[in-house]
C-alpha cells in the first residue's frame, strides 16, 4: 500500500513530528530525538519525555509549565512546514480536490509544486492506486517540496514524481496526450501552457488554475474562451471567517483568512468539439504584447526568497524528513516484531 494513505498513529517515537500546545496556546512543532529539548522562557521541555506516550499526553516542563502533544493534522503540518516558495493555505486545497474533483485512482499534474503544501492534499486525494505528477522548474524548491512530503508520510510516496523542468516542454514528453484526468496550475502565467494541458487531459478532464491577482484571473478566463477546447470557465475565491464561542458570548473573529488567490476551473471538450455558445455582455476581452511587462513576479505581488533564506528552509525540511524516516523504521520494526 502507498505511503500516501498510510495513516500515522500509536505512541509518539524517535522522528515523530509534534505540535505542542504550551502557555497560553502558544504552538511549538518539533522532530523529537532522543537528546533533544525544547527552550523556551517558560523552561525546558526534554523530548525523551514524550517518547512512548500515546497521542494527546500532557507533560510538564522542567518548570512545571504542561504541554499539550498532539501529531499535527494535515493542515497544522502545511502551515508549519519549511517553506522554499509560498504554499497553498489549506482553504483553498480544500477547494481545489473537490472543484477539480480530484478522485482516488486519478492521474493528476500539479504544476509547479512549490513548497509541497498542495502535493499532500493531492496524495491522499488520489490514494494507492493514483498518480500525481508534479512540475517545478526551480530544483531548491523542488528539494523543500519532496523532504516536506516524506517528512509527512515517513518516506516518498510511491504514486509520487517530481519533474524538474519547464511545463511547456516537460508534460509532452512525460505523459501521453491524453492520458491526464486532472490539472492543477498554481503558476504566474497559466495561458502560456494551456495548449500542452489540453492535449494531456482526456476528454472531459478538468484544468483547475490558481492565481493571485483579478488581472491573472480576467487573462487566463478570457484565453480559455478563447481557444475553443474547452467548457466556459468558472472562477471563484474562498474566505474562511471564525467564530468565537464561549458561552453566550458568540462572535466573529477579529480577524479572519480573505483573499488568498482566485481558483478557475474548466473541462475538457472531446476532439473536434465546439462548445454551445454561452451568451455575455461586450466586454473588453483581448490582450497584446504591450501587457506582457504587467506579469512579472514583482508586479503581481510574489516575493523572491534570498539564496540563504532558502538553504536554511532546504535544511530543515531535511532534517524533519529525517526524522520521518528515522519513526518509520521503528514502527516498521514494531509491525516485524508483533
Amino acid at each position: 500500500m502507498s505511503v500516501a494513505s498510510a495513516r500515522q498513529s500509536g505512541p509518539f517515537r524517535d522522528g515523530d513530528r509534534v505540535q505542542l500546545t504550551g502557555p497560553k496556546n502558544r504552538l511549538h512543532t518539533v522532530t523529537l530525538s532522543e537528546d533533544g529539548e525544547l527552550h523556551t522562557h517558560h523552561g525546558v521541555l526534554r523530548h525523551r519525555d514524550l517518547i512512548g506516550l500515546p497521542d494527546g499526553s500532557v507533560v510538564a516542563n522542567s518548570s512545571g509549565h504542561e504541554y499539550l502533544a498532539l501529531r499535527p493534522l494535515l493542515r497544522d503540518f502545511a502551515m508549519s512546514m519549511p517553506r522554499g516558495a509560498a504554499i497553498v493555505y489549506p482553504k483553498d486545497a480544500a477547494q481545489i480536490v473537490m472543484q477539480a474533483d480530484i478522485f482516488p485512482g486519478a492521474t493528476v499534474v500539479e504544476a509547479g509544486v512549490g513548497s509541497g503544501a498542495l502535493s499532500l492534499s493531492l496524495l491522499r486525494a488520489v490514494g494507492p492506486t493514483g498518480n500525481l505528477v508534479s512540475f517545478e522548474r526551480r530544483d531548491d524548491f523542488a528539494e523543500v517540496a519532496r523532504a516536506n512530503v516524506e517528512t509527512f508520510f515517513g518516506e516518498s510516496p510511491d504514486t509520487w514524481r517530481v519533474v524538474v523542468g519547464d511545463l511547456l516542454d516537460a508534460l509532452p514528453a512525460e505523459l501521453p496526450a491524453g492520458s491526464v484526468d486532472r490539472v492543477v496550475l498554481d503558476m504566474l502565467a497559466p495561458w502560456e501552457v494551456m495548449d500542452v494541458v489540453a492535449d494531456a487531459l482526456t476528454p472531459g478532464g478538468v484544468v483547475l488554475c490558481y492565481v493571485a491577482t483579478a488581472t491573472q484571473l480576467s487573462r487566463v478566463a478570457e484565453f480559455i474562451r478563447g481557444a475553443g477546447l474547452f467548457t466556459d470557465p468558472d472562477a471563484s475565491e474562498t474566505m474562511v471567517r471564525g467564530w468565537h464561542v464561549e458561552g453566550l458570548a458568540v462572535r466573529p473573529d477579529h480577524r479572519m483568512v480573505a483573499h488568498t488567490g482566485f481558483l478557475l476551473t474548466a473541462r475538457r471538450l472531446a476532439p473536434g468539439t465546439i462548445a454551445p455558445e454561452v451568451k455575455r455582455r461586450a466586454s473588453k476581452s483581448s490582450y497584446g504584447d504591450e501587457d506582457v511587462e504587467q506579469w512579472t513576479p514583482g508586479a503581481v505581488g510574489d516575493r523572491d526568497i534570498t539564496d540563504k533564506n532558502l538553504r536554511k528552509r532546504v535544511r530543515e525540511a531535511t532534517k524533519a524528513a529525517d526524522g520521518a524516516r528515522r519513526a518509520a523504521a521503528s514502527r516498521d520494526s514494531e509491525q516485524r516484531s508483533q
